[in-house]
Protein backbone atom coordinates (compact mmCIF):
# COMPACT_ATOMS: atom_id res chain seq x y z
CA UNK A 1 0.00 0.00 0.00
CA UNK A 2 2.76 2.75 0.69
CA UNK A 3 4.35 2.00 -2.42
CA UNK A 4 0.89 2.79 -4.22
CA UNK A 5 0.41 6.02 -2.59
CA UNK A 6 4.23 7.01 -2.86
CA UNK A 7 3.83 5.75 -6.47
CA UNK A 8 0.73 7.84 -7.20
CA UNK A 9 1.78 10.95 -5.00
CA UNK A 10 5.15 10.86 -7.35
CA UNK A 11 3.43 10.55 -10.48
CA UNK A 12 0.96 13.35 -9.74
CA UNK A 13 3.48 15.32 -8.91
CA UNK A 14 5.69 14.74 -12.05
CA UNK A 15 2.50 15.55 -14.32
CA UNK A 16 2.55 19.07 -12.13
CA UNK A 17 6.22 19.54 -11.97
CA UNK A 18 6.07 22.78 -14.57
CA UNK A 19 3.99 24.43 -11.95
CA UNK A 20 6.15 23.40 -8.53
CA UNK A 21 8.88 25.22 -7.30
CA UNK A 22 11.67 24.86 -5.12
CA UNK A 23 11.42 22.49 -2.25
CA UNK A 24 8.01 20.81 -3.46
CA UNK A 25 10.24 19.92 -6.72
CA UNK A 26 12.87 18.00 -4.53
CA UNK A 27 9.85 16.01 -2.42
CA UNK A 28 8.00 15.08 -5.63
CA UNK A 29 12.12 13.33 -6.55
CA UNK A 30 12.26 12.23 -3.36
CA UNK A 31 8.82 10.48 -2.88
CA UNK A 32 9.59 8.99 -6.75
CA UNK A 33 12.52 7.62 -5.90
CA UNK A 34 11.32 6.08 -2.87
CA UNK A 35 8.20 4.36 -4.78
CA UNK A 36 10.61 3.08 -7.12
CA UNK A 37 13.37 1.69 -5.06
CA UNK A 38 10.88 0.44 -1.85
CA UNK A 39 9.10 -2.71 -3.69
CA UNK A 40 12.12 -3.94 -4.98
CA UNK A 41 13.92 -3.56 -1.56
CA UNK A 42 11.05 -4.91 0.30
CA UNK A 43 11.35 -8.28 -1.94
CA UNK A 44 15.03 -8.61 -1.08
CA UNK A 45 14.81 -8.25 2.60
CA UNK A 46 11.87 -10.32 2.35
CA UNK A 47 14.10 -12.96 0.29
CA UNK A 48 16.99 -12.76 2.39
CA UNK A 49 15.01 -13.27 5.86
CA UNK A 50 12.60 -15.99 5.01
CA UNK A 51 13.69 -19.90 4.62
CA UNK A 52 12.74 -21.25 0.76
CA UNK A 53 12.95 -24.91 -0.19
CA UNK A 54 12.05 -26.91 -3.23
CA UNK A 55 12.81 -26.56 -6.91
CA UNK A 56 11.02 -23.21 -7.48
CA UNK A 57 11.48 -21.49 -4.30
CA UNK A 58 9.30 -18.05 -4.53
CA UNK A 59 10.76 -14.47 -3.95
CA UNK A 60 9.01 -11.79 -2.24
CA UNK A 61 6.38 -11.24 0.76
CA UNK A 62 2.88 -12.85 0.58
CA UNK A 63 0.24 -10.90 -1.00
CA UNK A 64 -3.51 -11.81 -0.27
CA UNK A 65 -5.07 -13.36 -3.36
CA UNK A 66 -1.79 -13.73 -5.56
CA UNK A 67 -1.15 -17.17 -7.40
CA UNK A 68 1.83 -19.37 -5.41
CA UNK A 69 4.43 -18.17 -3.64
CA UNK A 70 4.80 -17.58 0.23
CA UNK A 71 1.51 -18.08 1.67
CA UNK A 72 -0.48 -19.76 -1.44
CA UNK A 73 -2.79 -18.87 -3.64
CA UNK A 74 -4.95 -21.15 -5.75
CA UNK A 75 -4.89 -24.33 -6.73
CA UNK A 76 -2.59 -26.61 -8.76
CA UNK A 77 -2.52 -27.41 -12.66
CA UNK A 78 -5.63 -29.03 -14.12
CA UNK A 79 -3.35 -32.26 -14.93
CA UNK A 80 -1.35 -33.53 -17.94
CA UNK A 81 -1.98 -32.00 -21.32
CA UNK A 82 -5.19 -33.00 -23.19
CA UNK A 83 -3.88 -33.62 -26.43
CA UNK A 84 -4.89 -30.49 -28.16
CA UNK A 85 -1.83 -28.94 -26.70
CA UNK A 86 -2.72 -27.42 -23.50
CA UNK A 87 -4.29 -28.57 -19.68
CA UNK A 88 -7.13 -29.95 -18.61
CA UNK A 89 -8.73 -27.25 -17.10
CA UNK A 90 -9.78 -27.31 -13.56
CA UNK A 91 -7.72 -28.24 -10.31
CA UNK A 92 -7.92 -32.21 -10.04
CA UNK A 93 -8.10 -34.28 -6.91
CA UNK A 94 -5.19 -34.03 -5.10
CA UNK A 95 -4.27 -30.38 -6.03
CA UNK A 96 -2.72 -28.58 -3.28
CA UNK A 97 -3.40 -24.63 -2.38
CA UNK A 98 0.44 -23.23 -3.07
CA UNK A 99 0.37 -23.38 -7.23
CA UNK A 100 1.62 -26.58 -7.16
CA UNK A 101 1.08 -30.14 -8.90
CA UNK A 102 -1.09 -32.31 -7.68
CA UNK A 103 0.36 -34.92 -5.51
CA UNK A 104 -2.16 -37.78 -6.05
CA UNK A 105 -4.31 -38.90 -3.04
CA UNK A 106 -2.44 -38.45 0.17
CA UNK A 107 0.33 -35.94 -1.22
CA UNK A 108 1.11 -33.09 0.97
CA UNK A 109 2.16 -29.02 0.74
CA UNK A 110 5.91 -29.40 0.27
CA UNK A 111 5.13 -31.45 -3.44
CA UNK A 112 6.61 -34.71 -1.98
CA UNK A 113 4.87 -37.74 -1.82
CA UNK A 114 4.73 -39.95 1.33
CA UNK A 115 5.16 -43.23 0.20
CA UNK A 116 4.18 -45.79 3.13
CA UNK A 117 2.56 -45.27 6.37
CA UNK A 118 4.44 -44.45 9.54
CA UNK A 119 7.65 -43.15 7.97
CA UNK A 120 9.75 -40.58 8.58
CA UNK A 121 11.22 -40.12 4.99
CA UNK A 122 9.80 -38.91 1.81
CA UNK A 123 10.16 -39.24 -1.88
CA UNK A 124 10.49 -36.24 -3.72
CA UNK A 125 7.88 -34.58 -6.61
CA UNK A 126 8.16 -32.01 -9.43
CA UNK A 127 8.86 -29.37 -7.15
CA UNK A 128 10.43 -30.90 -4.06
CA UNK A 129 13.43 -32.86 -3.42
CA UNK A 130 13.06 -36.40 -1.27
CA UNK A 131 14.21 -35.84 2.29
CA UNK A 132 15.30 -39.41 3.67
CA UNK A 133 15.20 -40.44 7.03
CA UNK A 134 18.61 -41.30 9.03
CA UNK A 135 18.35 -44.94 8.86
CA UNK A 136 17.85 -44.80 5.02
CA UNK A 137 20.44 -42.64 4.85
CA UNK A 138 22.91 -44.83 6.39
CA UNK A 139 21.65 -47.81 4.21
CA UNK A 140 23.08 -45.88 0.98
CA UNK A 141 25.81 -45.16 2.11
CA UNK A 142 27.02 -48.73 3.46
CA UNK A 143 29.40 -49.95 0.47
CA UNK A 144 28.59 -46.73 -1.28
CA UNK A 145 32.38 -46.95 -3.37
CA UNK A 146 31.17 -50.56 -4.34
CA UNK A 147 28.69 -48.96 -6.71
CA UNK A 148 28.32 -46.29 -9.58
CA UNK A 149 25.07 -45.46 -8.23
CA UNK A 150 23.61 -46.15 -4.85
CA UNK A 151 19.83 -45.67 -5.85
CA UNK A 152 18.04 -45.32 -8.51
CA UNK A 153 14.71 -43.97 -8.36
CA UNK A 154 12.39 -41.74 -11.07
CA UNK A 155 12.89 -37.90 -11.50
CA UNK A 156 15.58 -35.61 -10.68
CA UNK A 157 14.24 -34.38 -7.31
CA UNK A 158 13.52 -37.30 -5.39
CA UNK A 159 17.03 -38.64 -6.65
CA UNK A 160 18.88 -35.29 -5.84
CA UNK A 161 17.61 -35.17 -1.89
CA UNK A 162 18.67 -38.85 -1.30
CA UNK A 163 22.24 -37.89 -3.16
CA UNK A 164 22.74 -34.40 -1.05
CA UNK A 165 21.91 -36.90 2.54
CA UNK A 166 23.67 -39.15 1.28
CA UNK A 167 26.81 -37.57 -0.25
CA UNK A 168 26.49 -40.06 -2.75
CA UNK A 169 25.63 -40.54 -6.33
CA UNK A 170 21.66 -41.30 -7.13
CA UNK A 171 20.36 -42.30 -11.07
CA UNK A 172 17.58 -40.06 -11.70
CA UNK A 173 15.43 -41.94 -14.12
CA UNK A 174 13.73 -40.35 -16.69
CA UNK A 175 15.41 -37.02 -16.41
CA UNK A 176 13.55 -33.87 -14.52
CA UNK A 177 10.16 -35.07 -14.20
CA UNK A 178 10.98 -38.86 -15.17
CA UNK A 179 8.95 -38.36 -18.80
CA UNK A 180 12.44 -38.80 -20.58
CA UNK A 181 12.92 -42.65 -21.68
CA UNK A 182 16.34 -42.72 -20.50
CA UNK A 183 17.25 -45.55 -19.40
CA UNK A 184 15.52 -47.77 -21.48
CA UNK A 185 14.08 -50.68 -19.51
CA UNK A 186 16.65 -52.99 -21.12
CA UNK A 187 19.49 -50.54 -20.55
CA UNK A 188 18.86 -50.69 -16.78
CA UNK A 189 18.47 -53.93 -16.59
CA UNK A 190 21.70 -54.24 -18.02
CA UNK A 191 23.19 -51.61 -15.26
CA UNK A 192 21.53 -53.81 -12.89
CA UNK A 193 23.12 -57.41 -14.07
CA UNK A 194 26.41 -55.69 -13.75
CA UNK A 195 26.06 -54.66 -9.86
CA UNK A 196 26.16 -50.81 -10.86
CA UNK A 197 22.87 -49.41 -8.96
CA UNK A 198 22.56 -50.68 -5.55
CA UNK A 199 19.06 -49.62 -4.62
CA UNK A 200 15.64 -48.46 -6.02
CA UNK A 201 13.68 -46.38 -3.97
CA UNK A 202 9.85 -46.36 -4.79
CA UNK A 203 7.95 -43.28 -5.95
CA UNK A 204 8.96 -39.92 -7.03
CA UNK A 205 7.97 -38.10 -10.23
CA UNK A 206 5.00 -36.31 -9.94
CA UNK A 207 1.82 -38.53 -10.90
CA UNK A 208 0.62 -39.01 -14.33
CA UNK A 209 4.02 -37.66 -15.92
CA UNK A 210 6.52 -40.36 -15.80
CA UNK A 211 6.74 -42.01 -19.30
CA UNK A 212 6.32 -45.63 -20.32
CA UNK A 213 9.71 -46.52 -19.98
CA UNK A 214 10.06 -45.27 -15.90
CA UNK A 215 6.81 -47.12 -15.82
CA UNK A 216 8.56 -50.23 -17.38
CA UNK A 217 11.30 -49.81 -14.92
CA UNK A 218 9.08 -49.34 -11.50
CA UNK A 219 7.56 -52.40 -12.83
CA UNK A 220 10.33 -54.78 -13.83
CA UNK A 221 11.71 -54.17 -10.35
CA UNK A 222 8.76 -54.97 -8.53
CA UNK A 223 8.26 -57.78 -9.66
CA UNK A 224 11.99 -59.21 -9.34
CA UNK A 225 12.76 -58.16 -6.13
CA UNK A 226 11.53 -57.68 -2.89
CA UNK A 227 10.26 -54.82 -1.44
CA UNK A 228 11.31 -53.45 1.90
CA UNK A 229 10.33 -50.30 4.07
CA UNK A 230 12.94 -47.81 5.50
CA UNK A 231 12.16 -45.13 7.32
CA UNK A 232 8.22 -45.57 5.53
CA UNK A 233 10.10 -45.25 1.75
CA UNK A 234 10.09 -48.32 -0.39
CA UNK A 235 13.26 -49.77 -1.34
CA UNK A 236 14.43 -52.41 -3.12
CA UNK A 237 17.97 -54.47 -3.20
CA UNK A 238 18.72 -54.66 -6.68
CA UNK A 239 21.75 -56.66 -5.71
CA UNK A 240 19.68 -59.76 -4.40
CA UNK A 241 19.15 -62.49 -6.24
CA UNK A 242 15.93 -61.59 -9.00
CA UNK A 243 13.55 -64.17 -8.88
CA UNK A 244 12.37 -65.92 -12.13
Amino acid sequence: MFVVVAGFAASVGLVMLSWLRGAVVRAVAVAALVAALAGPAAYTVDTVLAAHTGAIPSAGPAVAGGNGGPGGGPGGFGGPPNGNGGFAGGPPPGAFAGGGFPGGPGAFAGGGFPDGPGGNGTVGGLLDASRPGSTLVSLLQSNASAYTWVAATVGANSAAGYQLAADQPCMAIGGFNGSDSWPTLAEFESLVQQHRIHYFIAGGGPGGVTSSTSSSIRSWVAAHFSATSVDGVTVYDLTATPSA
